[in-house]
């Protein structure tokens, strides 16, 4: 699993953690609250918990009109992190709706989304099968958004433009290397589509490829590979182990992380953190799943995992090592799965199996 902190605070002086907490929509609502009574068990291997509920979502634009209220943003601006569920954004536009995780990402400059995809091994001495990280840059490629439909003679020509700058890609770069450096296998692939994208793809690639020259020898122990995305793709489902970390732009980020879930079993277990220089939010991979919501069978294991990679990030590997052991012995356990892995048990099950094992 990912270990090392992206960046590292001072946490001695901290009397309590202030934490914002987002469900958004559908089954958000069921796994913040699971991850919240998780944080609340580790006790003494972090400061006093202060939860502050947070409104954001498709459900709160259509009460009030407002997906991300200023409100919302102002708040975690006084928060030490968060923790957000999933989102149920449309898929049809909407007039005045934008997605709430997207503007909170740019709002609070979370230009990193940390994706560690890990199986669990029969038994804690054995390596895993899949163990890598997906570095996904979070505020450029086609996720600025900027679209028009425009009529020409042959019919409506739809167009978006995909930005990739210089700057995103080197601070992503060196997200993916210092991420390299705390673990074991010290190796870096850059994801790309260069051979058709020349000019942007081509950017991302050659900027980070640049980076361990411009480091004075800081990544000399990191190796660089680079793969094709089609090709990456094809690989990662034959032959994961090659992997350790994947540097991506936003939109091929946002595909391998969610198909490497399928190596390890469901998105209900992968989790991840959208990370700044300055702030730090837990975000489960998986989306707001509305065919369950309320039934009680929500896989709470991403948005718990979500959590302890907030602590680890903010400098609380104690608490966080705590929450992952706790975590991979209910699954090795195999006895307490919700339906998602073949089990059949609700959501306050495995949190309660969780609970026990901490």
């Amino acid at each position: 699993m990912f270990r090392m902190p992206i960046r590292r605070m001072a946490t001695a002086a901290r009397q309590s953690l202030k934490i914002g907490l987002i469900p958004a929509d559908g089954i958000g609502k069921e796994v913040i609250p699971a991850a919240q009574r998780v944080l609340e068990a580790i006790g003494s291997d972090i400061p006093k918990p202060e939860f502050v509920p947070l409104l954001a979502g498709w459900e709160t634009f259509v009460r009030s009109g407002h997906a991300l209220p200023d409100e919302t943003v102002e708040a975690l601006r006084e928060c030490d992190g968060a923790l957000f569920g999933a989102v149920s954004s449309p898929s049809r536009r909407v007039t005045g709706y934008s997605s709430p995780i997207v503007a909170l990402r740019k709002e609070l400059d979370l230009y990193a989304n940390v994706r560690p995809v890990a199986s669990v091994a029969a038994s804690p001495e054995e390596k895993p099968a899949v163990d890598l990280v997906v570095v996904r840059e979070n505020t450029e490629c086609l996720y600025v958004k900027q679209e028009q439909l425009i009529p020409t003679e042959n019919g409506k020509e739809a167009r978006a433009t995909r930005l990739i700058t210089e700057r995103a890609s080197r601070r992503i770069g060196k997200m993916a290397f210092e991420i390299a450096l705390g673990r074991p296998r010290k190796q870096v692939t850059i994801i790309h589509k260069s051979n058709v994208l020349s000019v942007t793809d081509g950017l991302f690639r050659e900027t980070i490829r640049q980076i361990p020259f411009d480091s004075d020898g800081r990544y000399d122990s990191v190796k660089l590979e680079e793969q094709i995305v089609d090709s990456a793709v094809y690989r990662l489902f034959r032959e994961p182990q090659i992997y350790d970390v994947m540097v991506a732009p936003n939109l091929y980020g946002d595909i391998i992380s969610d198909a490497a879930a399928a190596l390890v079993g469901s998105l209900g277990l992968v989790p991840s953190v959208n990370a700044g220089d300055k702030f730090v939010m837990g975000e489960p991979v998986h989306g707001s799943a509305p065919d369950i919501e309320g039934q009680g069978i929500a896989n709470p294991i991403a948005a718990i995992r979500s959590a302890a990679l907030m602590l680890r990030h903010l400098g609380y590997a104690g608490g966080a090592d705590r929450i992952d052991q706790a975590v991979n012995q209910v699954i090795r356990e195999g006895e307490v799965l919700t339906p998602d892995l073949g089990g059949d048990s609700s959501t306050d099950d495995v949190l309660n199996a969780i609970l026990k094992k901490l």
